[in-house]
């Protein structure tokens, strides 16, 4: 390579870097900046309400290790995220099949499928515990007069959080899929007729193994995203009843907004935080592998 070539590179390297410089700084300020401020407080025993503030190192996640309530709410976002995600999944790709068919009012069929999801989550939540009521709900009218208690009964309160975090995101799962079955090409399928493989055939050797990476794709997002929930149970049931619905967020914020305990409610972030990111390396590496092995 020529110096005259070299340097022009070399100048519009640079460019680059002075052009992203600013959004690099912007997401230092607004996403680095709180993590590290999280993990320095996870550090001390702080307290508020008692004005104690005292560093203790690694003292607040020994601590968490013993705490069975930690647990508890990590096996029920495992737990939530787990069966919210293969519901949807379940769900999404049927619809997605569905939504790509032609017929007259399909268009108007996408915009309506979209509603649940454009709901804001507060809203939909406030909505679904309305029908969730045990004395005037509509869902034990439909059931005939059951008197179930289904966000006060330990048993069903977080399968009520799940069913609603299906009715809003199941479009927003099955929009990705049709995004993959439409980058799907349509000789494969004719080819297919012609030579009499039948729709489940079909289906099994030529849907399901294109539409993989875009299933991936979907499921981390759902998943990052499902492992995060707050605001659908809170509204819903702040955790309860007995801490039977509370996931690492509600209780991470229960400890800093409630009891004022900084220290160990940044450590419980940070351990969610850090299950996030191995949640998603897992999914990212599994999503590289299928693309490589396209």
């Amino acid at each position: 390579m020529s110096g005259p070539v070299r340097g022009s590179l070399e100048r519009e390297r640079r460019q680059a870097y002075w052009l992203v410089a600013p959004a690099v700084v912007v997401l230092a300020g607004v996403a680095l900046y709180p993590i590290l401020a999280a993990v320095w407080l996870s550090l001390h025993r702080f307290i508020l309400v008692f004005g104690e503030r005292r560093f203790v190192g690694l003292g607040n996640y020994a601590y968490l290790l013993g705490d069975a309530r930690f647990w508890s709410a990590l096996g029920n976002t495992a737990y939530f995220t787990a069966a919210a995600v293969t519901v949807e999944l379940l769900l999404a790709v049927p619809l997605a099949l569905l939504l790509q068919k032609s017929f007259p009012g399909r268009g108007l069929l996408r915009a309506s499928v979209l509603v649940p999801w454009a709901i804001p989550t507060v809203v939909s939540a406030r909505l679904w515990a309305w029908m969730f009521n045990p004395d005037y709900g509509l869902i034990n009218r439909l059931l005939l007069g059951q008197d179930i208690n289904w966000l006060g009964a330990p048993g069903y309160a977080l399968h009520a959080a799940i069913l609603v975090d299906v009715w809003k995101t199941t479009p927003f799962v099955a929009l990705l899929v049709l995004a993959g079955l439409q980058g799907i090409p349509e000789d494969l399928y004719k080819a297919a007729r012609v030579d009499g493989a039948s729709p489940w055939r079909i289906f099994r050797s030529i849907t399901l193994p294109l539409l993989k990476p875009a299933l991936l794709l979907a499921v981390l997002f759902r998943s990052l995203d499902a492992f995060r929930v707050f605001d659908a149970i809170y509204v819903l049931t702040e955790g309860g009843p007995a801490n039977t619905t509370e996931t690492l967020s509600i209780y991470a914020y229960k400890t800093l907004m409630r009891s004022g305990d900084f220290g160990y409610g940044s450590t419980l972030s940070v351990a969610t935080f850090l299950c996030v990111v191995v949640l998603a390396a897992v999914w990212l590496k599994l999503l590289g592998r299928e693309e490589r092995a396209r």
